[in-house]
């Protein structure tokens, strides 16, 4: 997507090449077969798998987080719901007190990774079925490759509403070199398009080592019809059926359940089974989750990390505002408010605020500094919630709809919901999403699809536009997207900056 960058780097690697060859002629006699080319390249079965198990790498970078914040926290600051410590980290003010521009690194980041990753599966799914290999699978690997494909469109589309889209390997000479931005429904045209293959892929219903499987495609396709019911695109209750529909498919599979406990969300023994649908994969001592260093607060002294960045915590204001009795929001099971001394694990330090226990990777801060954990993507939890208010807006309060709410709500050692009209269970449902998935990268995208945010001294909903933040800052209508970088606009001048940035 970067032009300018990709001559500059084109020019670089002509002018050394000739260098080489000018000093070592005979060079030209030889055939290296290292020296790999697209064209080249895919012609046995493990290409095609290290070329897929290159699509999935993108999707950690914005998770990479230090003094400079981290681009995963840019969805969060946008709710009002988070606060931060780390004075450095202006991305994260600019996000936070709604006085983003698109010189913000963290816009740069996730636009710049997920069109990488979207780059990958485009060649991906053009070379993998020239390959000679077994049939089933290469039409698996392609189910992957359509997966984060669509994955990641459907990540930019909501975040940034007008983007480019590319199916295609691009080239120097490709008309889509500097692409025009797509109609916001042909982009979500394709990846329904996309995960439609993935479904029919013959892929398991969970993979245990994390690669995509069939409740993840699922899961994602409900979410995506629950999008689309809602704003920009309105499409209504005939989306809502079809989200209901797909989150029914993978509750009915029997394959998913919720963790006992909320101990289970963070613990590295539980990667990819249970509740855990689709995770970000990350290793100990090998692809280390260096976000651990961005939930600690600032300057404790709790943590075997160095770095204490106090990167983001959730406002009192939100961690005060769960329903009296609510597991969920009582010390060290979402949040905690004291942790023991780095040097005397005997002696208690008051936090000053409402870290987020439910990311935190207990052994990695009090001995190892050297994460195990992954990253949730879709956890069993969501599909039930989604199910539960795409049920009720097709057919109101059911006992199916009641079923899946309630299960999230008994694990938080709430009353049951029950005897509620249409419009009340509508809400109830809203709230257990915002409570539940908080920090996960979620809560914003239900602001925008509803045009809804939470009030949380009210304990009401309100119109996006207007709502007024705890601590001061309004919503705008330009909110409802993301600025697109400052960089990818100067690269392409097909691209036409957001209203309002």
């Amino acid at each position: 997507m970067k032009t300018i960058s990709i001559k500059k780097y084109i020019t670089m690697a002509f002018t050394g090449g000739a260098l080489a060859l000018s000093s070592c002629s005979e060079f030209l006699n030889e055939s290296d077969p290292s020296n790999f080319t697209v064209e080249n390249y895919f012609t046995k079965p493990e290409h095609a798998r290290s070329s897929v198990n290159a699509i999935y790498a993108s999707m950690r970078d914005p998770l990479s987080s230090g003094f400079g914040g981290g681009a995963w926290m840019m969805t969060e600051f946008a709710t009002g719901l988070a606060a931060t410590d780390l004075g450095q980290a202006v991305n994260s003010y600019f996000v936070k007190d709604l006085n983003n521009t698109s010189d913000n690194g963290y816009g740069q980041t996730i636009w710049a990774s997920y069109y990488r990753g979207i780059g990958n599966a485009n060649l991906s799914i053009a070379k993998i079925p020239e390959i000679t290999m077994d049939s089933n699978e290469a039409t698996r690997l392609l189910g992957e490759a359509h997966f984060l494909r669509a994955w990641y469109y459907f990540e930019l589309i909501r975040m940034f509403g007008h983007i480019p889209l590319v199916t295609e390997p691009i080239s120097l000479q490709s008309e889509q070199l500097r692409p025009l931005q797509a109609d916001p429904e042909a982009v979500y045209n394709l990846i329904i398009a996309d995960l439609t293959v993935a479904e029919e892929a013959g892929l398991p219903w969970r993979d245990p080592s994390g690669r995509v499987s069939l409740g993840a495609v699922k899961s994602l396709l409900a979410e995506v019809y629950l999008t689309m019911a809602g704003y920009p695109l309105q499409k209504g209750e005939a989306y809502y059926r079809l989200a209901a529909e797909k989150a029914e498919e993978v509750i009915n599979s029997g394959t998913f359940e919720l963790f006992d406990d909320y101990a289970s969300l963070h613990d590295p023994s539980m990667k990819n089974i249970i509740e855990n649908i689709f995770m970000i994969q990350f290793k100990t001592q090998i692809i280390v989750p260096n976000w651990q260093v961005s939930i600690i607060p600032y300057n404790k002294n709790i943590s075997q990390y160095a770095d204490e960045t106090g990167g983001i915590y959730a406002t009192a204001d939100f961690a005060e505002s769960y329903e009296p009795g609510d597991l969920r929001a009582q010390e060290k099971q979402f949040f905690f408010t004291q942790f023991t001394h780095e040097s005397n694990r005997n002696q208690v330090v008051d936090l000053g605020g409402y870290f987020i226990w439910k990311l935190f990777d207990e052994v990695a801060q009090t001995t190892t500094a050297n994460s195990d954990l992954n990253w949730s993507v879709i956890r069993y939890a969501n599909v039930l919630l989604t199910f539960a208010e795409a049920s009720n807006e097709v057919n109101g309060p059911t006992a199916a709809a009641y079923d899946a709410v309630n299960a999230i709500r008994s694990r938080a050692e709430l009353d049951d919901l029950e005897n509620l009209s249409k419009e009340n269970l509508r809400e109830a449902i809203w709230k257990e999403r915002w409570y539940e998935l908080c920090f996960e990268n979620k809560t914003w995208y239900d602001m925008v699809r509803l045009r809804k945010a939470y009030n949380v001294r009210t304990k009401q909903f309100e119109d996006f536009v207007g709502h007024r933040f705890t601590y001061g800052p309004v919503l705008r209508e330009r909110e409802l997207l993301f600025p697109i970088p400052t960089s990818e606009v100067r690269n392409n001048t097909n691209l036409v900056q957001n209203s309002g940035y």
